[in-house]
């Protein structure tokens, strides 16, 4: 994704005589090449999911345009705050095919060419619906980052223009990873974030996937589409992609085949913080009310911050997140409690059993992950949550 390119799009919408000099626009479907553009992951967070375009190419003019729907404009003053709320607006974008590729060339990313088999008519249907997608009224889209980016809509443009029949074949392959391992695969260069992302996901991203479905990742369509195949003008079956090539080579690091396993080691964490709390009751209270003030805090805001992305924003991946039995509000109703363990004050009777019922309500939330009563893949976080519960718990009865 990049910022804006505002004027350019200006030009492109509002004065088409100009774009009527372009080789490309112009050009018969037999002259037409339609490549799928796709670009690796990049070095900043925004980047680790890579991006696409379609690149329209005149073979006679040798003249290119690209199309990519994952332009936003970051200068917005109401940007943040329509991203926290979820109604992000994105837009398509064309340029020339050699301008737009060496950005990426220029941050080290992965360039792979894909030019595919579309005959005449079908080029000259999707050239005629990228046109059409650039006028004012329907430049921009609701942004999704799972099932409406940019590159679900290379996809849907690429399937309108083979009269549907790419969706049939991708959603008949079931795909090797959901939206959450996905995320959690390509985000893992930035553990603290994609740590953050994985918490704040909830049951939705757990779902099985097929790989039209998966092809919102764009490393996931280039790589589908080699297997697809079409029908050509005579009716014949014949292979989409006729031809692949690196353009660029990587030089950014990549992210892993697979994702990490969480369970391990925020299982660990969750047992040494739970053991330092027990020991430290005792030997340091100080230090064990340091620490449970800590971890309540960390709860409390961040089960008030799964709230408010469930019933406050369109954050659809984020709604009925199971993690709020372990990180809610009522953890901030303890603090005065477990401060007063610094001096060995007893806690009161409602904040005890405020302490027993999160404990249960953890318990619980083990239970119904053994029984797949929540379909959430959110282990880790019981692993890492219960142990601490246990030990607050503890620690507030054990005077």
């Amino acid at each position: 994704m990049r910022r804006t390119l505002t004027c350019l799009i200006a030009l492109l919408v509002l004065f088409p005589p100009l774009w009527a000099r372009a080789g490309v626009l112009e050009a018969p479907g037999t002259d037409l090449e339609v490549s799928l553009m796709t670009y690796g992951p990049g070095a900043i967070y925004w980047e680790r999911f890579g991006h696409d375009a379609i690149r329209l190419r005149d073979r006679v003019s040798g003249e290119s345009a690209e199309f990519n729907y994952g332009v936003f404009d970051f200068e917005d003053k109401s940007f943040m705050w329509n991203f926290a709320r979820g109604h992000m607006r994105y837009m398509l974008d064309a340029e020339h095919g050699e301008t737009d590729q060496q950005d990426f060339v220029d941050e080290g990313r992965l360039v792979i060419q894909q030019v595919l088999a579309l005959s005449p008519q079908q080029a000259q249907n999707l050239r005629a619906f990228l046109l059409w997608n650039m006028r004012p009224e329907n430049l921009t889209y609701d942004y999704d980052y799972l099932t409406d980016n940019c590159a679900t809509r290379v996809r849907d443009a690429l399937n309108r223009a083979l009269d549907g029949a790419l969706k049939p074949i991708l959603s008949a392959t079931p795909a090797p990873l959901t939206y959450r391992q996905q995320i959690d695969r390509l985000m893992s260069p930035e553990r603290l974030l994609m740590l953050g992302m994985d918490l704040g996901l909830g049951p939705s991203s757990d779902h099985p996937l097929n790989e039209w479905q998966e092809s919102f990742i764009p490393m996931v369509l280039q790589r589908e589409l080699r297997r697809v195949r079409v029908r050509d003008e005579h009716g014949n079956p014949t292979p989409l992609v006729v031809s692949e090539a690196q353009l660029a080579p990587n030089h950014v690091q990549p992210p892993p085949d697979e994702p990490l396993n969480l369970d391990v080691p925020l299982g660990i964490a969750g047992l040494i913080l739970g053991a330092i709390l027990v020991v430290s009751r005792r030997l340091l209270p100080t230090l064990h009310a340091v620490v449970a003030i800590t971890y309540l805090l960390f709860a409390g805001i961040v089960g008030l911050l799964l709230i408010a992305l469930w019933t406050l924003t369109a954050h659809h991946g984020a709604w009925a997140n199971g993690n709020l039995l372990v990180f809610n509000p009522v953890a901030l109703a303890m603090l005065g409690a477990a401060w007063g363990t610094r001096r060995n004050m007893r806690a009161g009777s409602l904040v005890r059993w405020l302490s027993v019922c999160q404990l249960g309500a953890a318990l619980l939330a083990l239970l119904f992950h053994f029984l797949g009563v929540i379909p959430q893949q959110n282990l880790p976080w019981l692993l890492f949550a219960t142990p601490v519960w246990l030990a607050i718990a503890f620690g507030l009865f054990a005077l």
